[in-house]
Formats: structure tokens, sequence, C-alpha cells
């Protein structure tokens, strides 16, 4: 039989190990847990050090910039070159939009022109009306409105692709006549290769399907586009030429892409069945 003393003696034995079992399960725990610790760190010092190297180069590059700056004598300003476009003609751009695409009303199987009188020069444009009825039907409908009249020609794009785009009453790009249309003739023959050639007249788009609006734009110069944006028209050869002065007189930005220097607005947009 265990006396009194013993059975002391034993209880401690087993708190002892108890105590010391807990504190091997604790050293284990925080030993898991700096682990997890110190590779978090290390990530995050690893992140630093790449992020505070990229800032210093980029801080070189800003040096050297302004070194150059600095030893370098201040070139005299160049004049802006003159607008090669006049004044534009006196009136109001059109507010009114629309919910719902105009009905059809045009004659899919004859002929339609649209004459873009604008302040640079009138661009003549044969419209493909059997190839994008819904596309010719819109700018029919929008020209009878007056929408067009007195919008600017907000972008001008001369590199990478070389496109004026227009059409839109805001001016900056972000405006259209309240109804989308669908996209068509997306396999035309002269859009082989992922190129948009020289004359092509094609219908800006928010880079989903089917949300063309009233934007379009107008190619100057062959360009590399997928074809993912309607051609509904070609340009004749003295509306290329007005074109290539509003290229010649650049962009506002000096990268390639912005505002055209010259002041192009549309005075008078009109789609003419011949």
């Amino acid at each position: 039989m265990v006396s009194q003393e013993q059975r002391r003696r034993q209880l401690a034995r087993e708190k002892f190990l108890r105590q010391q079992q807990r504190r091997t399960s604790a050293r284990r725990k925080a030993n898991m847990r700096n682990s997890v610790i110190a590779s978090v760190l290390g990530v995050v010092v690893i992140g630093s050090v790449a992020l505070y190297t990229t800032g210093v180069l980029k801080n070189d590059d800003d040096k050297k910039t302004n070194a150059s700056a600095d030893v370098t004598p201040s070139a005299a300003p160049t004049s802006k070159a003159p607008d090669p476009c006049e004044k534009p003609a006196a009136g109001s751009i059109e507010k009114e939009t629309w919910k719902k695409e105009p009905a059809m009303s045009i004659d899919t199987s004859a002929k339609y022109t649209m004459k873009l009188a604008t302040t640079c020069g009138d661009i003549n444009i044969a419209l493909k009306t059997s190839a994008a009825p819904h596309t010719v039907n819109s700018f029919d409908f929008l020209a009878g409105k007056g929408f067009f009249d007195h919008t600017k020609c907000h972008r001008l794009t001369t590199n990478g692709i070389y496109v004026l785009q227009c059409g839109d009453p805001t001016g900056v790009g972000s405006g259209g006549p309240g109804y989308t249309i669908p996209d068509e003739n997306l396999k035309d023959a002269s859009l082989k290769g992922n190129k948009y050639p020289a004359g092509t007249v094609a219908m800006a788009n928010t880079g989903q399907k089917h949300t063309g609006g009233s934007q379009f734009f107008l190619v100057y110069k062959d360009s590399p586009l997928p074809p993912s944006y309607t051609p509904f028209g070609t340009i004749d050869a003295a509306g290329l030429k007005v074109l290539d002065k509003i290229a010649a007189a650049g962009e506002n930005t000096g990268a390639g892409d912005g505002a055209p220097n010259a002041t192009v607005v549309i005075n008078k947009a009109t789609v003419t069945k011949s």
C-alpha cells in the first residue's frame, strides 16, 4: 500500500512532468512562430530592397536628367507652328441624346456618301452601306439631326497608329448619342494582316463588343490594329490631303497621342444618298 508521503511525491513528479511538457510545447510553438515571422520579414526586406533599388535607379535617372539640364545651355524657345485650319463657323453643339438605336431608314442597296465640312477642308467619305447598314443608318440619322455639327476632332495619334478621332460632342472622348450599335464588317477584305489601311473610316468603341456610338476615326496612314473596329467608309484623295495637313501640325502632348494642334472642327456633316 502506498503511503501518503509516497503519494505526495508521485503527484509532485507528475506535476513536474506536465509542466515540462507544457514548456516544451510552448518552446516548439514559439520557435515555429519565430520561423514564420523571420520568413515574412525576409520577404518584406527583399521587397523593400527591390523597391529601394528601383527608387535609386529612378533617382539616378532624375539626377542625370537634372545634371544634363544644368550643364546644357537652354535652347531658345521654338515658336508653335501656325494653325493650318480656319476658325470654326458660328453655332452650338447639339446636346440631344436618344435611348435606342434609330430604326432602319436607309436603302441598304443604295450608295451613300458622307461629307465632313471641317475647318481644315472637306473630307468626303464613300460609305459601305451594304456591309455596315446599322452604322451607316446611324450616321445618316445623326447627321440629319446636326449631331456632328460644330464638334471638335479631339484626338490625333501620330505614333504606332495614325488616326484622327472625331464624333464626340463633349470634345474629350467621353460622349456619344446615348445608344450603341452592333459591330459590323469586321471581316472586310481591306483589314488583312491586322492592319487598317490609310483612307479607312472606322468606329471607335470601348474595347468591348457592340459598344460603338458616334465616335469614329479617320486613318491617314496604314495602322496596325486588330479587326475590332467597324470599317464603314473610305476617304477620297482630297480628304487624305486634309488629314496629312492636320497630322503635320502634330498633337499637344509631344508623345504621339493627344489633342491635335490644328483646330479641327466639323462645321457640318452631311450624309447623301447617290
